[in-house]
């Protein structure tokens, strides 16, 4: 594929992505979101295609890319715009390629081999950190959870009135009955550690 040149114009807020978006006019005219990395600003020019120089941000095949680098957004199959390594603060790292096979070793310690002419982005994905800075207040944690569509609060079973869980009620909070339940079990009493093999800490004895 050719290399093609474009601007960053601007950096977006997505509320339901952890990382920051760049906002990147092409030479085209065609403008498109990518995730940013860490390290450019508004101004900048990136490069996508075989050619592009080894910096952070711009998009090259992995067999042009030197092994040890640092990279994100990694595609799985060629073409399909990115995969791995995406979060914010977090990288796949280069461990070699040749002709026929590129190995990446992701952000969870997994080995990858995958095509050599899958693309990446040089560098590592902005807005690491993220995790260590406290929600402080409640309304920070609500519009983060509203954000992912995700059940929010989820009241404990033990804290609610017998007549809303079968863990509910009594003078403290406990279950009150086996944890562990029947994959057979009714709904309104499957709840817990739903068909166990076993349950605790004990290894194997």
């Amino acid at each position: 594929m050719d290399t093609i040149t474009g601007e960053i114009v601007g950096i977006e807020h997505d509320p339901a992505r952890s990382a920051p978006l760049a906002e990147v006019e092409f030479e085209d005219d065609d403008r498109r979101l990518v995730l940013a990395p860490e390290g450019v600003r508004v101004g900048e020019t990136i490069q996508v295609g075989v050619s592009a120089e080894i910096k952070p941000g711009n998009t090259l095949p992995l067999a042009e890319i030197p092994e040890g680098v640092p990279v994100c957004n990694v595609e799985s199959n060629r073409g399909d715009g990115g995969k791995f390594a995406r979060a914010s603060g977090v990288s796949a790292t280069l461990l070699t390629h040749d002709r026929d096979v590129a190995v990446v070793q992701l952000p969870s310690g997994e080995v990858k081999r995958l095509d050599p002419q899958c693309r990446a982005t040089i560098g590592v994905v902005a807005g690491g950190g993220r995790t260590e800075k406290p929600f402080v207040k409640a309304g920070n944690k609500h519009h983060k959870m509203k954000a992912r569509g995700t059940k929010y609060p989820r009241v404990r079973g033990v804290a609610m009135n017998a007549v809303d869980h079968p863990f509910g009620g009594g003078g403290r909070q406990h279950p009150g009955q086996p944890k562990s339940v029947s994959r057979d079990a009714p709904p309104g009493r499957k709840v817990g550690d739903i068909a166990s093999k076993r349950t605790g800490r004990g290894g194997n004895k």
